[in-house]
């Protein structure tokens, strides 16, 4: 799927949590409802098959309880997306990423191939299962991990073993750690530990730019990697360093430099960075270090000041605001607006924000904020994690188009905006502000209850902890729809003066 990643190390995040954020977003003309649901170990398969790959794993017979974010609609499987754990274990995937063909001729995808004619025929060929991918991967992997570095290590050592059909980008949290895992052709994988006082941007591109093997192949601090990497650079000649040395540049191995690039792609990691430090370098006009089409922008950057959840919220729902290439923009003209892809885009699912809080106890940990169709016009909400059942208003979404689903309330708010953005932008500011201030609000009073049943906390455990849990998640997604609702009527009532059978005079 085409999608915008965003981590955030716990020394340059505002609370010292660790923080990972991911947009969703659908293939080009596709829309898929979301929901936010928890998943029992009960409910968990022991043996999985899935519906696109027809892979079929076995599963330990211990999973944990999880949060995910399926397709509303499970005609081409789970696809659960992001989730947290029991163990306060986060995870999120994938962002679909890139390669080249040297790396696909020497490690191909691993697709799922149909059977040819009828059993029992002469001619019947049975069907080739391919390999695992973004239907399967947090379903296979968030249940069973109880760290971020062992989630590198387990989804390791299934794409080792049963390959993939696509290359794609996953992202591992705990409250120490967070870690980010890119696939190589069919079977290869590396892993890079974010530093702590950094950020790293992604967006459908293979990122990492800096690999350390000596250290993947020994204490494994900062790197891991699958058993044969060393072998695959050296028989298909990937190294592409002009100078000797202790770093491999996997970019410019295993990844894509393409004109497609140039639009898609690398203008999101521009605008993201140019947010998060506009001081450090030039960013504008013919003398920039870096421009919207720069193949060398970092994986990975401290920055200029510590980074909130607001200002993920922002850059996940950004569309290039202040640069002439804004598809709002009034200071650009028809050659520059809507050039380059944006990130907050039509066909966004859904963005999760996950914050693991090192200063909170394990019951009330983790918070997964959600938010639920285009970035621009929804707004960011948290809910805790470790809970037994989600509210309804979260959870109800399939394909019945109503308000009664927080999915479909934001993809109608967002389709009735976009045609009024100017007379509508200031209604949606407002909501946004106020919905995150409820949900602040919200996490201070229930951190609070919590605190005082710390004399029984028995980490993830304590039922009676998840009930409050589940309570303040119960009103905060009232006071989500309440909020929502107003908004859609002031939309309704601001797209409905901009009708073109409008008469001025009126018999009243």
């Amino acid at each position: 799927m085409p999608c915008t990643t965003l981590l955030v190390g716990k020394q340059a995040s505002y609370d010292g949590s660790t923080i990972i954020a991911r947009n969703e977003d659908s293939a080009n003309g596709q829309f898929r409802p979301k929901k936010l649901i928890v998943v029992q170990p009960q409910e968990q398969p022991r043996h999985y098959k899935s519906v696109l790959s027809h892979v079929q794993i076995e599963l330990p017979d211990n999973p944990m309880r999880y949060t995910a974010v399926p397709n509303a609609v499970d005609d081409e499987g789970i696809w659960g997306q992001n989730g947290v754990n029991a163990a306060n274990v986060a995870m999120s995937a994938t962002e679909t990423i890139t390669t080249n063909e040297r790396v696909l001729g020497a490690d191909p995808l691993v697709e799922f191939i149909p059977a040819q004619g009828q059993p029992g025929s002469a001619d019947y060929v049975a069907e080739i299962p391919g390999g695992i991918g973004e239907e399967d991967i947090v379903t296979i992997v968030l249940p069973y991990i109880h760290s971020a570095r062992e989630g590198v290590q387990r989804l390791g050592s299934l794409l080792e073993q049963y390959g993939t059909y696509e290359m794609n980008g996953i992202a591992f949290s705990d409250v120490n750690e967070i870690w980010w895992l890119e696939t190589i052709g069919g079977h290869h994988w590396i892993a890079r530990r974010v530093p702590d006082d950094c950020y790293v941007t992604m967006p459908n591109q293979l990122g990492i730019d800096e690999f350390d093997l000596d250290d993947a192949f020994g204490e494994q601090e900062n790197y891991m990697c699958s058993a044969d990497l060393r072998e695959f650079i050296e028989d298909n000649h990937f190294d592409l360093s002009v100078e000797p040395s202790s770093l491999f540049n996997p970019r410019y191995a295993f990844g894509s430099h393409s004109d497609s690039d140039h639009v898609y792609n690398t203008p999101r990691a521009w605008y993201m960075q140019r947010f998060l430090n506009p001081y450090d370098e030039t960013w504008d006009g013919p003398d920039a270090d870096h421009n919207p089409m720069s193949d060398d922008i970092p994986w990975c950057r401290q920055p200029e000041r510590k980074v909130t959840i607001e200002d993920v919220k922002y850059i996940l729902s950004s569309h290039y605001q202040g640069t002439v290439y804004d598809p709002y923009s009034v200071i650009g003209n028809e050659h520059t607006r809507g050039i380059y892809r944006p990130i907050g885009i039509n066909r966004n699912d859904q963005l999760a924000v996950i914050q693991l809080r090192p200063y909170r106890s394990e019951g009330c940990r983790a918070i997964q904020w959600m938010a639920f169709g285009s970035n621009p016009f929804n707004a960011l909400t948290p809910f805790y994690a470790n809970v037994d059942t989600t509210p309804e208003y979260v959870s109800c979404a399939n394909n019945h188009v109503t308000t009664d689903s927080i999915y479909w309330a934001d993809r109608i708010i967002g389709a009735l905006s976009d045609s009024a953005f100017a007379d509508t932008a200031n209604a949606n500011a407002r909501y946004q502000e106020k919905v995150g201030g409820l949900g602040h609000r919200m996490i201070a009073a229930t951190d609070e209850q919590v605190a005082r049943l710390e004399g029984e906390d028995q980490g993830t455990d304590n039922v009676q902890i998840r009930k409050v849990l589940e309570a303040a998640n119960e009103s905060m997604a009232q006071q989500l729809r309440r909020e929502t609702d107003d908004l859609l009527a002031d939309v309704i009532y601001a797209v409905s003066l901009k009708m073109r059978n409008g008469y001025h005079m009126s018999d009243n």
